[in-house]
């Protein structure tokens, strides 16, 4: 099963370029670090500023980088489109290359209907043979998948779970009491991450795993083995670190964090553009306290 603590993963650039030596070691740290699975070319990995061609070659890499291991740590990379015929296309290629499953992004701009939205995702689950996950992020694309779509979506045996970003328990909650028990909801915001496990979520995908998967990993792993003790103790410990890769779109902070860290370039595309002064001033001091940076 899809479980505990999965990387969103940025995309590494140097000098323009997407830094394909960085991407393959950033794979080999997130590996060795515990962690349950890897989410390349999403938000976080600034997949609106990829090409196809460099879009496909992050998720060829990643899955190559991976190896072996993917049979414990697979290899979702998102996929999605506001446009159907693109989503096919890029979900296509994924199934071709190996990825595990693909993470399918309401569509945004368009802003389409409930019905419009259920027609989307089912045309991708009956035209591509691989597991899919609903991503959930109205902030970003305009418009939500509501619970009862959801639940309708979660009946095809391809649809395997969701994303769950909207940032509402409620909304968690709903989806957890009219779906399968088998379908898997995945916090996508991490302070979230312990709230939604609290009521049927299975794990997040991360942003701040990025940085300190280890530390991610061990917060879901708790909740799931029933230590909510430890869980609590965790989330408590890691939510500045949670609420710090927030103060500016993400990845600006992540990035900027991964670079003070010396584990990136912190090079991004725009329109994302370098941390303001002040914030970038604020993140090092809150890496010094939390002990990632000296």
């Amino acid at each position: 099963m899809i479980q505990g603590a999965l990387t969103a993963m940025i995309t590494p650039f140097a000098h323009g370029q997407v830094d394909f030596a960085r991407l393959k070691a950033q794979v080999k740290f997130q590996i060795a670090q515990g962690i349950d699975g890897l989410v390349p070319v999403g938000t976080t990995g600034e997949s609106p500023t990829l090409s196809h061609e460099e879009h496909r070659a992050v998720i060829e890499t990643v899955v190559a980088a991976a190896g072996d291991a993917r049979r414990k740590v697979p290899v979702i990379p998102g996929t999605g489109s506001n446009a159907t015929s693109e989503a096919l296309d890029l979900t296509a290629h994924a199934r071709q290359v190996g990825a595990d499953a693909s993470l399918q992004v309401v569509p945004y701009y368009n802003k389409p209907t409930q019905e419009g939205l259920y027609r989307h995702f089912m045309t991708l689950a009956d035209r591509v043979d691989l597991p899919l996950i609903l991503y959930n992020i109205p902030g970003r694309c305009g418009v939500a998948l509501t619970p009862a779509t959801v639940a309708r979506l979660a009946r095809h045996p391809n649809i395997i779970g969701i994303k769950e970003a909207t940032g509402s328990l409620d909304v968690a909650s709903e989806i957890a009491a009219t779906c399968p028990r088998h379908f898997i909801i995945l916090s996508g915001d991490d302070s979230l991450t312990l709230p939604i496990m609290s009521v049927g979520g299975r794990g997040v995908i991360s942003v701040l795993s990025n940085l300190i998967p280890r530390q991610v990993a061990a917060l879901t792993h708790a909740a799931l083995d029933g230590d909510w003790t430890k869980a609590r103790k965790l989330h408590l410990n890691l939510l500045p670190l949670f609420r710090g890769m927030f103060v500016e779109t993400n990845p600006i902070p992540i990035k900027t964090a991964m670079a003070l860290a010396g584990r990136d370039s912190g090079e991004m595309r725009l329109p994302l553009c370098p941390l303001l002064p002040a914030n970038h001033k604020t993140l090092a001091e809150l890496l010094r306290r939390q002990g990632i940076l000296r």
